[in-house]
């Protein structure tokens, strides 16, 4: 059976791009962010990709993404980035050994409850600005309390997160760098700082740990670049098909609330993709895609099974032929620019209607 919908995700694309990670922070070991399914790739073989290419540690955001590596026999030190919400958590955590990263005094109350040979792994989440989750920064001095209280839980360092790394021209990085150096004066323990954007264009966040997400997937977290601009490669490919081709006279209304008006009598294509596979509404007229090597615009409102596009640039187009959404050569930032959003978001929204197959595997 022929997929409507094809995501292919390169395997050596994403070892490529840890790869990259490690010349820009060559002193840093990496926790590879896979959570929220690798960001739409995939969470089990993009963990086993970035497993076998070297990431010191994978980072999802709660304990059900850990549960899925867990199964899936993934061999790999995993951090909880959000933390246990439950005694319950606190309990699994310790039992499969899981990094818990702690935020609040309500969560060490929990792992204080556990029993006293229980395998605690722990970093200490500092809010030096984001101001969403993490200690404030004056209660560093009880949190080093709270280690020395419990001498066999293990320390595995200081984490915090940047709010406006991608804003190259503001100084808000550099005041929470500041503020989270300060409040470690002297302080021992690991630090992490860097996320994507943080590690690409902020040297002096690459401490300790990065903790790189998005470029991994080979996409750029920087407004006006692309993943291939900073030597990342795209790991994954969204792909449909042409469905129909019509020929429509001028003054033709396109699809649903006639947002498109033919100019004059023209081709025009139907594509296999709508916004039930995750490709958005809100995308306007224009919005590329690419179709036997040539960009072709978006012709009318996404609906959800379907798209609608100006062949015009393509004569020769026929039903069955490949239409790429995104990808290499058409890069995902630039269909999220389109669509008021980022890159991010176009990963996420990809649904299970979606048919996923791997490349690159070793």
């Amino acid at each position: 059976m022929i997929p409507r919908v094809t995501a292919t995700v390169d395997l050596g694309a994403i070892r490529h791009n840890l790869a990259r990670v490690r010349e820009l922070a060559p002193a840093s070991r990496v926790m590879a962010a896979v959570k929220a399914e690798a960001y739409g790739h995939g969470a089990v073989p993009v963990a086993r990709a970035l497993v076998d290419a070297g990431a010191d540690t994978l980072a999802v955001a709660c304990m059900e993404e850990a549960q899925a590596l867990l199964e899936a026999h993934v061999q790999a030190p995993i951090a909880l980035l959000e933390g246990v919400i439950s005694a319950d958590e606190a309990a699994l955590a310790a039992y499969e050994g899981l990094q818990v990263v702690v935020h609040d005094f309500w969560q060490i109350e929990l792992l204080e409850a556990m029993p006293a040979a229980s395998n605690i792994a722990l970093w200490f989440k500092l809010d030096s600005g984001m101001h969403r989750l993490g200690f404030p920064l004056d209660a560093v001095p009880a949190l080093q309390q709270v280690l020395r209280r419990h001498p066999a839980w293990r320390f595995q360092g200081w984490i915090t997160h940047l709010a406006r790394a991608d804003e190259t021209d503001s100084t808000a990085t550099q005041d929470q760098i500041a503020a989270f150096d300060a409040a470690l004066e002297a302080v021992p323990g690991p630090r992490s700082i860097a996320n994507s954007a943080g590690l690409i264009a902020w040297p002096q966040a690459r401490r300790d740990w990065v903790r790189p997400g998005l470029a991994l997937y080979g996409a750029s977290p920087l407004p006006g670049q692309t993943g291939a601009d900073l030597g990342f490669r795209p790991a994954l490919r969204l792909e449909s098909r042409l469905l129909a081709v019509r020929s429509y006279p001028a003054g033709s209304p396109i699809g649903y609330g006639a947002h498109y008006i033919c100019p004059q009598t023209m081709p025009i294509g139907v594509v296999a993709v709508g916004y039930a596979d995750g490709v958005h509404r809100c995308l306007p007229n224009g919005t590329p895609v690419i179709i036997r090597g040539r960009r072709v615009p978006l012709a009318g409102r996404v609906s959800m099974d379907m798209i609608s596009v100006d062949l015009r640039g393509v004569p020769e187009a026929r039903v069955g032929d490949p239409v790429l959404i995104w990808g290499e050569g058409l890069p995902a930032e630039e269909i999220a620019h389109c669509a008021g959003t980022l890159a991010y978001e176009l990963f996420c929204g990809l649904t299970n209607r979606v048919r996923f197959r791997y490349v690159g595997q070793r």
